[in-house]
């Protein structure tokens, strides 16, 4: 029997997000509450607790019939050093950027899984990310790496078989990098703990995601906490 995803502790974290508990019965669903939604039919968020919080919930959702709806839920982790706002961030600080962002990609060392219909890029022996700021190629996915993205300050895809079996992109600093701000943050497959930035959730979710996924609907992730200057519902 396939291990459901939400466990217990998701279950409290979403019903929280749908409005559940006290006075809180009629309270619109999470997207519905937020500044921005990106236009488009499909939305992840990624909520925290607060900014030191290294885990939390990510819940992906539709819009059918003027209305959002959860299409499902997973335990989520976040930075080793929390988060941060996403327009401040610096580079090196094991933060998540907060905001709202497209997804422009999907890659993964194993196949992408059936039903997929989301841009999907096959890592190689060949595929790094750029992270060295003196690089023309700053947060872009390079195949072969080339001399002016130095090794050390670059991430070698392949070599890291549990993460990047499956991920998403998440487009923050992408559009136009900002050197310093950061570079190489996914929605990829859970590690041993937090993430050096990044969002990751158990693989099953990770696979479910990119199944359910359609470029066509615009889908976005919001990332954020629960409340104060970086609460999700300020992107």
């Amino acid at each position: 029997m396939r291990r459901p995803l939400v466990t217990a502790a998701v279950l409290l974290a979403l019903a929280g997000s749908l409005g559940a508990g006290p006075g809180g019965a009629d309270r619109p669903p999470l997207p519905d509450r937020l500044a921005d939604t990106g236009g488009g039919s499909q939305l992840i968020t990624a909520e925290a607790p607060d900014t030191g919080s290294t885990t939390g919930t990510v819940t992906w959702w539709e819009r059918r019939g003027g209305g959002w709806t959860a299409a499902g839920s997973a335990p989520a982790r976040f930075g080793a050093g929390g988060l941060a706002e996403g327009a401040t961030r610096e580079q090196g600080t094991s933060t998540t950027p907060t905001g709202l962002y497209d997804l422009p990609y999907a890659f993964g060392i194993e196949d992408a899984p059936a039903g997929t219909t989301y841009p999907y890029r096959e890592v190689t022996e060949d595929s790094w990310w750029c992270q060295d700021n003196d690089s023309r190629a700053y947060n872009r996915w390079v195949e072969p790496r080339p001399a002016h993205c130095r090794a050390a300050e670059a991430e070698h895809l392949v070599s890291y078989g549990t993460q990047y079996a499956r991920a998403l992109v998440i487009g923050f600093n992408y559009d136009r990098p900002v050197r310093g701000r950061g570079a190489g943050i996914f929605l990829h497959v859970n590690g041993r703990g937090a993430t050096a930035g990044c969002v990751s959730v158990p693989a099953d979710a990770m696979a479910e995601i990119l199944a359910w996924a359609d470029p066509a609907r615009e889908p976005h992730i919001a990332v954020g906490t629960s409340s104060g200057p970086t609460a999700i519902t300020r992107y």
